[in-house]
């Protein structure tokens, strides 16, 4: 018997989805919670269980619980459940703990797929997750390959390197002998290119893809 453990903060699904995993005779809903002080109140570590987990639960974060659970209960298994479709969410929570992930207009029979084949130890993810997984992987490498092929003009180096020793706009202005406006439109150009939103990230690409040393 596969025991889950259903945990959303909209007791309306809780009970819709229990209904639904009920009709299943290798299925026992053992648990619906609306918060992780519910969940972990019922979580037993020595059992097997497969925790549908909603990632947003009002004020708690389904991430934190999520990796809480992997930490402190071995033997269950979680599978995201929600309606966020961003690359982000899905990663954080896979890096969490999270064997399976599951968008909540997921259909019934692929629900029933993924807790079998979870609580054999499997790792599930609907088609469409695996899709957002692989677009991200694809913009990833992509990005990766744009950052090797950056092109800078003479100036734009010489104020990269004076950015990798900590000098200022001010004193960058005054050692290559041009305006701080000057300066700061370079700078600029640079943002741009690495595609990021400031200094410290910048600082980050350039030494990881040796542009500066």
């Amino acid at each position: 018997m596969i025991r889950v453990i259903i945990v959303d903060d909209h007791k309306i699904f809780t009970e819709g989805l229990a209904h639904i995993l009920g009709l299943e005779s290798d299925i026992s809903v053992v648990g619906q919670c609306q918060s992780a002080k519910e969940l972990f109140e019922i979580m037993n570590p020595t059992e097997n269980v497969v925790v549908l987990l909603d990632i947003n639960l009002g004020n708690e974060s389904g991430l934190d619980i999520c990796k809480s659970i992997t930490e402190q209960y071995p033997l269950a298994r979680v599978i995201a459940v929600s309606m966020y479709q961003e690359e982000s969410f899905i990663t954080k929570m896979l890096k969490n703990g999270a064997t399976g992930y599951l968008l909540k207009n997921t259909g019934r029979e692929e629900f029933l797929e993924a807790i079998r084949a979870v609580s054999e130890g499997k790792n599930y993810q609907s088609a469409a997750v695996t899709e957002i997984i692989m677009n991200g992987l694809s913009r990833q490498k992509n990005q990766e390959r744009n950052l090797h092929e950056l092109k800078f003009t003479r100036r734009e180096k010489e104020i990269l390197e004076l950015i990798a020793k900590g000098q200022t706009t001010k004193s960058i202005a005054n050692t290559l002998c041009i305006s701080e406006k000057t300066v700061e439109t370079h700078r600029s150009n640079l943002l741009a290119k690495f595609d990021v939103k400031n200094m410290v990230s910048l600082l980050k690409l350039a030494l990881e893809y040796g542009y500066v040393k």
